[in-house]
Protein backbone atom coordinates (compact mmCIF):
# COMPACT_ATOMS: atom_id res chain seq x y z
CA UNK A 1 0.00 0.00 0.00
CA UNK A 2 1.39 3.41 -0.98
CA UNK A 3 2.01 5.80 1.89
CA UNK A 4 -0.06 9.01 1.81
CA UNK A 5 2.94 11.06 2.99
CA UNK A 6 4.44 11.72 -0.47
CA UNK A 7 1.08 12.99 -1.71
CA UNK A 8 0.75 15.30 1.29
CA UNK A 9 4.26 16.59 0.70
CA UNK A 10 3.52 17.14 -2.97
CA UNK A 11 0.38 19.11 -2.08
CA UNK A 12 2.32 21.19 0.43
CA UNK A 13 5.14 21.96 -2.01
CA UNK A 14 2.58 22.73 -4.73
CA UNK A 15 0.71 25.19 -2.50
CA UNK A 16 3.93 26.91 -1.46
CA UNK A 17 5.16 27.08 -5.07
CA UNK A 18 1.90 28.57 -6.36
CA UNK A 19 1.81 31.09 -3.51
CA UNK A 20 5.42 32.16 -4.17
CA UNK A 21 4.73 32.58 -7.88
CA UNK A 22 1.70 34.77 -7.17
CA UNK A 23 3.69 36.85 -4.68
CA UNK A 24 6.72 37.31 -6.96
CA UNK A 25 4.83 37.66 -10.24
CA UNK A 26 1.34 39.00 -9.44
CA UNK A 27 -1.23 38.92 -12.26
CA UNK A 28 -1.39 42.12 -14.29
CA UNK A 29 -4.31 43.91 -12.57
CA UNK A 30 -2.80 43.35 -9.09
CA UNK A 31 -0.34 45.62 -7.31
CA UNK A 32 2.66 44.00 -5.54
CA UNK A 33 0.85 44.28 -2.19
CA UNK A 34 -2.30 42.75 -3.63
CA UNK A 35 -0.21 39.95 -5.14
CA UNK A 36 1.33 39.17 -1.76
CA UNK A 37 -2.10 39.31 -0.14
CA UNK A 38 -3.54 36.93 -2.71
CA UNK A 39 -0.58 34.57 -2.23
CA UNK A 40 -1.14 34.39 1.54
CA UNK A 41 -4.87 33.86 1.06
CA UNK A 42 -4.32 31.09 -1.52
CA UNK A 43 -1.89 29.37 0.85
CA UNK A 44 -4.28 29.67 3.82
CA UNK A 45 -7.35 28.48 1.92
CA UNK A 46 -5.31 25.65 0.41
CA UNK A 47 -4.19 24.49 3.85
CA UNK A 48 -7.76 24.61 5.12
CA UNK A 49 -9.11 22.76 2.10
CA UNK A 50 -6.49 19.98 2.19
CA UNK A 51 -6.05 19.69 5.99
CA UNK A 52 -2.28 19.46 5.49
CA UNK A 53 -1.91 21.14 8.87
CA UNK A 54 -4.46 21.70 11.65
CA UNK A 55 -6.90 24.48 10.84
CA UNK A 56 -5.76 26.64 13.75
CA UNK A 57 -2.14 26.37 12.60
CA UNK A 58 -3.10 27.54 9.12
CA UNK A 59 -4.83 30.52 10.77
CA UNK A 60 -1.68 31.32 12.76
CA UNK A 61 0.40 31.14 9.55
CA UNK A 62 -2.01 33.61 7.96
CA UNK A 63 -1.78 36.01 10.92
CA UNK A 64 2.02 35.86 11.03
CA UNK A 65 2.51 36.26 7.27
CA UNK A 66 0.10 39.20 7.00
CA UNK A 67 1.81 41.03 9.87
CA UNK A 68 5.42 40.26 8.90
CA UNK A 69 4.81 41.38 5.31
CA UNK A 70 2.89 44.43 6.60
CA UNK A 71 -0.09 43.65 4.37
CA UNK A 72 -2.50 45.17 6.89
CA UNK A 73 -2.33 46.72 10.36
CA UNK A 74 -2.66 44.42 13.36
CA UNK A 75 -6.17 45.64 14.31
CA UNK A 76 -7.43 44.56 10.88
CA UNK A 77 -5.54 41.24 10.85
CA UNK A 78 -6.95 40.39 14.27
CA UNK A 79 -10.38 41.88 13.55
CA UNK A 80 -11.91 38.41 13.75
CA UNK A 81 -11.28 38.36 17.50
CA UNK A 82 -13.37 41.51 17.94
CA UNK A 83 -16.22 40.04 15.90
CA UNK A 84 -19.47 39.21 17.65
CA UNK A 85 -19.19 35.74 16.10
CA UNK A 86 -16.27 34.86 18.38
CA UNK A 87 -18.24 35.68 21.49
CA UNK A 88 -21.23 33.80 20.17
CA UNK A 89 -18.92 30.79 19.86
CA UNK A 90 -17.65 31.18 23.43
CA UNK A 91 -21.18 31.44 24.77
CA UNK A 92 -22.16 28.46 22.64
CA UNK A 93 -19.47 26.32 24.25
CA UNK A 94 -20.70 27.27 27.73
CA UNK A 95 -24.40 26.76 26.96
CA UNK A 96 -23.67 23.41 25.31
CA UNK A 97 -21.63 22.32 28.32
CA UNK A 98 -24.45 23.32 30.67
CA UNK A 99 -27.03 21.37 28.67
CA UNK A 100 -24.84 18.27 28.83
CA UNK A 101 -23.75 18.62 32.47
CA UNK A 102 -27.27 19.23 33.77
CA UNK A 103 -28.68 16.25 31.93
CA UNK A 104 -31.06 18.52 30.02
CA UNK A 105 -29.76 17.06 26.78
CA UNK A 106 -30.78 13.61 27.97
CA UNK A 107 -34.25 14.82 28.89
CA UNK A 108 -34.71 16.45 25.50
CA UNK A 109 -33.48 13.27 23.85
CA UNK A 110 -35.92 11.22 25.89
CA UNK A 111 -38.77 13.48 24.77
CA UNK A 112 -37.76 13.22 21.12
CA UNK A 113 -36.91 9.52 21.10
CA UNK A 114 -40.45 8.09 20.77
CA UNK A 115 -41.08 10.28 17.71
CA UNK A 116 -37.72 9.88 15.97
CA UNK A 117 -36.11 6.55 16.78
CA UNK A 118 -38.47 4.27 14.87
CA UNK A 119 -35.96 4.21 12.02
CA UNK A 120 -32.77 5.92 10.91
CA UNK A 121 -34.68 7.72 8.13
CA UNK A 122 -37.21 9.06 10.62
CA UNK A 123 -34.38 10.10 12.95
CA UNK A 124 -32.38 12.04 10.34
CA UNK A 125 -35.47 13.49 8.66
CA UNK A 126 -37.03 14.50 11.97
CA UNK A 127 -33.89 16.25 13.19
CA UNK A 128 -33.58 18.39 10.09
CA UNK A 129 -37.26 19.32 10.33
CA UNK A 130 -36.72 20.49 13.91
CA UNK A 131 -33.65 22.49 12.83
CA UNK A 132 -35.62 24.04 9.95
CA UNK A 133 -38.45 24.99 12.31
CA UNK A 134 -36.01 26.72 14.70
CA UNK A 135 -34.76 28.73 11.73
CA UNK A 136 -38.03 30.66 11.82
CA UNK A 137 -37.71 31.37 15.55
CA UNK A 138 -34.02 32.03 16.20
CA UNK A 139 -31.86 34.46 14.19
CA UNK A 140 -28.56 32.73 14.96
CA UNK A 141 -27.21 29.55 13.34
CA UNK A 142 -24.88 29.09 16.31
CA UNK A 143 -27.80 29.55 18.70
CA UNK A 144 -29.76 26.84 16.92
CA UNK A 145 -26.75 24.52 17.05
CA UNK A 146 -26.22 25.26 20.74
CA UNK A 147 -29.82 24.26 21.46
CA UNK A 148 -29.90 21.10 19.31
CA UNK A 149 -26.41 19.57 19.17
CA UNK A 150 -26.25 18.41 22.85
CA UNK A 151 -29.73 16.90 22.58
CA UNK A 152 -28.80 15.29 19.26
CA UNK A 153 -25.67 13.70 20.71
CA UNK A 154 -27.64 12.41 23.70
CA UNK A 155 -30.17 11.00 21.24
CA UNK A 156 -27.32 9.31 19.36
CA UNK A 157 -26.25 7.60 22.58
CA UNK A 158 -29.83 6.56 23.25
CA UNK A 159 -29.96 4.98 19.78
CA UNK A 160 -26.81 2.98 20.42
CA UNK A 161 -24.46 5.06 18.21
CA UNK A 162 -20.93 5.12 19.58
CA UNK A 163 -18.51 8.04 18.96
CA UNK A 164 -17.13 7.80 15.43
CA UNK A 165 -19.94 5.55 14.22
CA UNK A 166 -21.90 6.32 11.07
CA UNK A 167 -25.11 6.95 13.00
CA UNK A 168 -23.52 9.47 15.35
CA UNK A 169 -21.70 11.19 12.47
CA UNK A 170 -24.95 11.34 10.51
CA UNK A 171 -26.74 13.06 13.40
CA UNK A 172 -23.87 15.54 13.86
CA UNK A 173 -23.70 16.38 10.15
CA UNK A 174 -27.45 16.74 9.60
CA UNK A 175 -27.78 19.04 12.62
CA UNK A 176 -24.73 21.13 11.67
CA UNK A 177 -26.08 21.68 8.16
CA UNK A 178 -29.75 21.79 9.17
CA UNK A 179 -29.13 24.57 11.70
CA UNK A 180 -27.43 26.64 9.00
CA UNK A 181 -28.29 26.03 5.34
CA UNK A 182 -32.12 26.17 5.30
CA UNK A 183 -31.95 29.51 7.12
CA UNK A 184 -30.23 31.12 4.11
CA UNK A 185 -33.76 31.17 2.68
CA UNK A 186 -35.19 33.03 5.71
CA UNK A 187 -34.29 36.73 5.64
CA UNK A 188 -33.46 37.51 9.30
CA UNK A 189 -32.03 34.09 10.20
CA UNK A 190 -28.50 34.32 8.84
CA UNK A 191 -25.72 36.90 8.97
CA UNK A 192 -25.00 36.88 5.19
CA UNK A 193 -28.69 37.54 4.52
CA UNK A 194 -28.58 40.57 6.77
CA UNK A 195 -25.34 41.82 5.18
CA UNK A 196 -27.03 41.58 1.77
CA UNK A 197 -30.17 43.31 3.02
CA UNK A 198 -28.24 46.08 4.78
CA UNK A 199 -25.87 46.87 1.92
CA UNK A 200 -28.70 46.80 -0.65
CA UNK A 201 -30.75 49.23 1.41
CA UNK A 202 -27.74 51.51 2.03
CA UNK A 203 -26.57 51.64 -1.61
CA UNK A 204 -29.80 51.36 -3.58
CA UNK A 205 -32.57 52.05 -1.08
CA UNK A 206 -33.93 48.55 -1.75
CA UNK A 207 -35.97 46.92 1.00
CA UNK A 208 -36.56 43.17 0.92
CA UNK A 209 -39.95 41.86 2.01
CA UNK A 210 -39.81 38.94 4.45
CA UNK A 211 -42.59 37.08 2.61
CA UNK A 212 -41.23 37.74 -0.89
CA UNK A 213 -37.76 36.62 0.16
CA UNK A 214 -39.15 33.47 1.76
CA UNK A 215 -41.36 32.59 -1.19
CA UNK A 216 -38.52 33.10 -3.66
CA UNK A 217 -35.88 31.05 -1.85
CA UNK A 218 -37.41 28.62 0.64
CA UNK A 219 -39.14 26.10 -1.68
CA UNK A 220 -35.87 25.11 -3.38
CA UNK A 221 -33.06 26.27 -1.06
CA UNK A 222 -34.98 25.35 2.08
CA UNK A 223 -37.28 22.39 1.39
CA UNK A 224 -35.78 20.63 -1.65
CA UNK A 225 -32.20 21.15 -0.52
CA UNK A 226 -32.98 19.82 2.96
CA UNK A 227 -34.50 16.69 1.42
CA UNK A 228 -31.31 16.30 -0.62
CA UNK A 229 -29.23 16.64 2.55
CA UNK A 230 -31.22 13.86 4.22
CA UNK A 231 -30.71 11.66 1.15
CA UNK A 232 -26.94 12.23 1.19
CA UNK A 233 -26.65 11.57 4.93
CA UNK A 234 -28.49 8.27 4.54
CA UNK A 235 -26.21 7.27 1.62
CA UNK A 236 -22.88 8.45 3.04
CA UNK A 237 -23.43 7.50 6.69
CA UNK A 238 -25.81 4.50 6.66
CA UNK A 239 -26.83 3.12 10.04
CA UNK A 240 -29.59 1.34 11.92
CA UNK A 241 -31.16 2.34 15.21
CA UNK A 242 -30.15 -0.64 17.36
CA UNK A 243 -31.23 0.33 20.87
CA UNK A 244 -34.86 0.06 21.93
CA UNK A 245 -36.73 3.35 21.88
CA UNK A 246 -36.64 5.13 25.22
CA UNK A 247 -33.86 2.89 26.59
CA UNK A 248 -30.69 4.56 27.83
CA UNK A 249 -27.31 2.92 28.33
CA UNK A 250 -26.18 2.40 31.90
CA UNK A 251 -23.41 5.01 31.69
CA UNK A 252 -24.79 8.49 31.25
CA UNK A 253 -23.13 11.91 31.19
CA UNK A 254 -21.59 13.17 34.40
CA UNK A 255 -23.95 15.36 36.40
CA UNK A 256 -22.85 18.45 38.35
CA UNK A 257 -21.31 17.63 41.73
CA UNK A 258 -23.05 20.50 43.53
CA UNK A 259 -26.82 20.40 43.85
CA UNK A 260 -29.16 17.74 42.56
CA UNK A 261 -29.78 17.00 38.89
CA UNK A 262 -33.34 18.32 38.92
CA UNK A 263 -32.22 21.72 40.23
CA UNK A 264 -29.41 21.89 37.67
CA UNK A 265 -31.84 21.11 34.86
CA UNK A 266 -34.30 23.69 36.11
CA UNK A 267 -31.63 26.40 36.25
CA UNK A 268 -30.35 25.51 32.80
CA UNK A 269 -33.87 25.37 31.35
CA UNK A 270 -34.80 28.80 32.74
CA UNK A 271 -31.61 30.45 31.46
CA UNK A 272 -31.91 28.69 28.10
CA UNK A 273 -35.56 29.71 27.64
CA UNK A 274 -34.69 33.31 28.50
CA UNK A 275 -31.83 33.20 26.01
CA UNK A 276 -33.97 31.71 23.27
CA UNK A 277 -36.64 34.31 23.98
CA UNK A 278 -34.19 37.18 23.56
CA UNK A 279 -32.67 35.58 20.46
CA UNK A 280 -36.09 35.17 18.88
CA UNK A 281 -37.07 38.80 19.53
CA UNK A 282 -33.85 40.55 18.56
CA UNK A 283 -35.72 42.62 15.95
CA UNK A 284 -37.66 44.20 18.83
CA UNK A 285 -34.91 44.97 21.34
CA UNK A 286 -31.93 45.27 18.97
CA UNK A 287 -29.45 43.44 21.21
CA UNK A 288 -26.87 41.45 19.27
CA UNK A 289 -27.36 37.67 19.71
CA UNK A 290 -23.71 37.39 20.74
CA UNK A 291 -24.20 39.68 23.75
CA UNK A 292 -27.33 37.79 24.74
CA UNK A 293 -25.33 34.56 24.59
CA UNK A 294 -22.51 36.13 26.59
CA UNK A 295 -24.93 37.14 29.35
CA UNK A 296 -26.34 33.60 29.40
CA UNK A 297 -22.82 32.15 29.64
CA UNK A 298 -22.05 34.40 32.62
CA UNK A 299 -25.19 33.24 34.42
CA UNK A 300 -24.35 29.61 33.73
CA UNK A 301 -20.85 30.05 35.20
CA UNK A 302 -21.74 32.41 38.06
CA UNK A 303 -21.04 30.87 41.51
CA UNK A 304 -24.24 30.03 43.34
CA UNK A 305 -26.37 30.26 40.19
CA UNK A 306 -24.68 28.50 37.31
CA UNK A 307 -23.73 24.88 36.90
CA UNK A 308 -20.60 25.10 34.72
CA UNK A 309 -17.55 24.99 37.01
CA UNK A 310 -14.16 26.40 35.93
CA UNK A 311 -12.76 23.02 34.96
CA UNK A 312 -15.74 22.28 32.70
CA UNK A 313 -15.34 25.67 31.04
CA UNK A 314 -11.69 24.93 30.31
CA UNK A 315 -12.54 21.62 28.69
CA UNK A 316 -15.56 22.88 26.74
CA UNK A 317 -13.95 25.99 25.19
CA UNK A 318 -11.80 25.01 22.20
CA UNK A 319 -9.15 27.68 21.58
CA UNK A 320 -8.17 26.04 18.30
CA UNK A 321 -11.68 26.55 16.95
CA UNK A 322 -11.62 30.20 17.99
CA UNK A 323 -8.31 30.70 16.12
CA UNK A 324 -9.75 28.99 13.04
CA UNK A 325 -12.91 31.10 12.99
CA UNK A 326 -11.00 34.32 13.69
CA UNK A 327 -8.69 33.48 10.80
CA UNK A 328 -11.62 32.83 8.44
CA UNK A 329 -13.23 36.13 9.40
CA UNK A 330 -9.92 37.97 8.96
CA UNK A 331 -9.43 36.48 5.48
CA UNK A 332 -12.74 37.97 4.37
CA UNK A 333 -11.84 41.34 5.90
CA UNK A 334 -8.42 41.39 4.22
CA UNK A 335 -9.92 40.44 0.85
CA UNK A 336 -12.27 43.42 1.07
CA UNK A 337 -9.73 45.88 2.49
CA UNK A 338 -7.10 45.06 -0.13
CA UNK A 339 -9.50 45.50 -3.03
CA UNK A 340 -9.11 41.87 -4.08
CA UNK A 341 -12.81 41.22 -3.62
CA UNK A 342 -13.77 43.86 -6.15
CA UNK A 343 -11.13 42.65 -8.60
CA UNK A 344 -12.34 39.07 -8.25
CA UNK A 345 -15.92 40.15 -8.87
CA UNK A 346 -14.91 42.23 -11.88
CA UNK A 347 -12.81 39.38 -13.24
CA UNK A 348 -15.71 36.96 -12.94
CA UNK A 349 -18.02 39.48 -14.60
CA UNK A 350 -15.60 39.77 -17.52
CA UNK A 351 -15.36 36.03 -18.19
CA UNK A 352 -18.93 34.94 -17.48
CA UNK A 353 -21.31 34.95 -20.47
CA UNK A 354 -23.72 37.66 -19.35
CA UNK A 355 -25.94 39.16 -22.05
CA UNK A 356 -29.55 40.40 -22.29
CA UNK A 357 -31.87 38.07 -24.18
CA UNK A 358 -32.56 39.16 -27.75
CA UNK A 359 -36.29 39.51 -27.15
CA UNK A 360 -35.76 41.84 -24.22
CA UNK A 361 -37.39 39.33 -21.87
CA UNK A 362 -35.31 36.87 -19.89
CA UNK A 363 -36.55 33.73 -21.58
CA UNK A 364 -34.93 30.65 -23.01
CA UNK A 365 -31.32 29.59 -22.77
CA UNK A 366 -29.80 33.04 -22.26
CA UNK A 367 -31.93 33.69 -19.19
CA UNK A 368 -30.69 30.45 -17.64
CA UNK A 369 -27.10 31.29 -18.58
CA UNK A 370 -27.42 34.71 -16.94
CA UNK A 371 -28.95 33.22 -13.81
CA UNK A 372 -26.22 30.59 -13.49
CA UNK A 373 -23.49 33.14 -14.23
CA UNK A 374 -24.66 35.53 -11.51
CA UNK A 375 -25.08 32.69 -9.04
CA UNK A 376 -21.60 31.34 -9.82
CA UNK A 377 -20.17 34.83 -9.21
CA UNK A 378 -21.55 34.70 -5.70
CA UNK A 379 -20.40 31.10 -5.21
CA UNK A 380 -16.87 31.85 -6.46
CA UNK A 381 -16.55 35.02 -4.39
CA UNK A 382 -17.62 33.22 -1.22
CA UNK A 383 -14.88 30.63 -1.77
CA UNK A 384 -12.23 33.32 -1.43
CA UNK A 385 -13.87 36.02 0.67
CA UNK A 386 -15.95 33.55 2.82
CA UNK A 387 -19.74 33.58 2.81
CA UNK A 388 -20.45 36.59 5.11
CA UNK A 389 -18.18 38.80 2.98
CA UNK A 390 -19.57 37.79 -0.43
CA UNK A 391 -22.65 40.11 -0.38
CA UNK A 392 -20.48 43.03 0.76
CA UNK A 393 -18.23 42.46 -2.28
CA UNK A 394 -20.92 41.91 -4.91
CA UNK A 395 -23.75 44.23 -3.91
CA UNK A 396 -21.98 47.43 -5.06
CA UNK A 397 -21.65 45.81 -8.53
CA UNK A 398 -25.34 44.87 -8.77
CA UNK A 399 -26.46 47.78 -10.95
CA UNK A 400 -23.76 47.08 -13.56
CA UNK A 401 -24.64 43.39 -13.47
CA UNK A 402 -28.31 44.23 -13.98
CA UNK A 403 -27.41 46.21 -17.11
CA UNK A 404 -25.18 43.41 -18.42
CA UNK A 405 -27.73 40.66 -17.83
CA UNK A 406 -31.02 42.43 -18.46
CA UNK A 407 -32.31 41.25 -15.07
CA UNK A 408 -33.91 43.72 -12.69
CA UNK A 409 -31.75 45.10 -9.87
CA UNK A 410 -33.74 43.14 -7.28
CA UNK A 411 -33.32 39.91 -9.23
CA UNK A 412 -29.55 40.43 -9.50
CA UNK A 413 -29.34 41.05 -5.76
CA UNK A 414 -31.34 37.90 -5.06
CA UNK A 415 -29.07 35.71 -7.25
CA UNK A 416 -26.42 36.12 -4.57
CA UNK A 417 -28.43 33.93 -2.18
CA UNK A 418 -28.31 30.61 -4.09
CA UNK A 419 -24.63 31.36 -4.72
CA UNK A 420 -23.34 32.07 -1.22
CA UNK A 421 -25.64 29.45 0.30
CA UNK A 422 -23.80 26.80 -1.74
CA UNK A 423 -20.96 25.91 0.63
CA UNK A 424 -18.11 23.80 -0.70
CA UNK A 425 -15.81 23.71 2.35
CA UNK A 426 -16.48 24.32 6.06
CA UNK A 427 -14.07 27.26 6.45
CA UNK A 428 -16.54 29.39 4.45
CA UNK A 429 -19.17 29.30 7.24
CA UNK A 430 -18.12 29.55 10.89
CA UNK A 431 -21.34 28.05 12.38
CA UNK A 432 -20.66 24.76 10.56
CA UNK A 433 -17.26 24.53 12.22
CA UNK A 434 -18.70 25.32 15.64
CA UNK A 435 -21.52 22.79 15.35
CA UNK A 436 -19.15 19.95 14.42
CA UNK A 437 -16.82 20.92 17.25
CA UNK A 438 -19.71 20.76 19.70
CA UNK A 439 -20.70 17.34 18.40
CA UNK A 440 -17.25 15.89 19.02
CA UNK A 441 -17.04 14.49 15.48
CA UNK A 442 -14.39 15.37 12.91
CA UNK A 443 -14.84 18.25 10.49
CA UNK A 444 -13.75 16.05 7.58
CA UNK A 445 -17.03 14.15 7.86
CA UNK A 446 -18.86 17.38 7.07
CA UNK A 447 -16.60 18.02 4.08
CA UNK A 448 -17.41 14.55 2.81
CA UNK A 449 -21.07 15.58 2.51
CA UNK A 450 -20.54 19.17 1.36
CA UNK A 451 -18.65 18.13 -1.79
CA UNK A 452 -21.45 16.05 -3.37
CA UNK A 453 -24.06 18.47 -2.03
CA UNK A 454 -22.34 21.30 -3.89
CA UNK A 455 -22.13 19.25 -7.08
CA UNK A 456 -25.81 18.33 -6.94
CA UNK A 457 -26.77 21.91 -6.12
CA UNK A 458 -24.91 23.27 -9.14
CA UNK A 459 -26.20 20.58 -11.51
CA UNK A 460 -29.76 20.10 -10.29
CA UNK A 461 -30.98 22.66 -7.77
CA UNK A 462 -29.84 25.82 -9.55
CA UNK A 463 -31.68 24.99 -12.81
CA UNK A 464 -34.71 24.02 -10.72
CA UNK A 465 -34.40 27.30 -8.83
CA UNK A 466 -34.34 29.20 -12.13
CA UNK A 467 -37.58 27.54 -13.20
CA UNK A 468 -39.15 28.52 -9.88
CA UNK A 469 -38.01 32.12 -10.35
CA UNK A 470 -39.53 32.19 -13.82
CA UNK A 471 -42.80 30.82 -12.48
CA UNK A 472 -42.90 33.66 -9.95
CA UNK A 473 -42.04 36.21 -12.63
CA UNK A 474 -38.69 37.28 -11.17
CA UNK A 475 -36.77 36.56 -14.40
Amino acid sequence: MTSPIPLRKALAFGLIAVSLLIALFPPAPLSPVQGQTLAIIVLTLGLWATSLVPNYLAALIFFAAALILKLAPAPLVFSGFSSAAIWLIVSGFVIGSAISLSGLGDKLAAALAPMLTGSYLRLIGGLILIAMFLGFLMPSSVGRAVALIPAGMALATRCGFEPGSNGRIGIAVVLAIGCNMPSFAILPSNIPNMVLSGTAETIYGTHFSYVDYLLLHYPVLGIVKSALIVFLVLKLFPAKVSRARGQMPDAGPQKPEAGNAATARLKTSIILMMTLGFWATDSLHGINPAWIGLAAAILLMLPGIGIVPPQSFKTSADFGTLLFVAGALAVGTLVNQSGLGTLIGQGLQAVLPLAPAETGAQTGAQGLVNFLSLTLMSFGTSLVATVPSAPAVLTPMAQDLATASGFSLDAVLMTQVPGFSTVLLPYQVAPLIIAMQMSGERLTHLTRLLLPLTALTLLLLLPLDYLWWRLLGWV
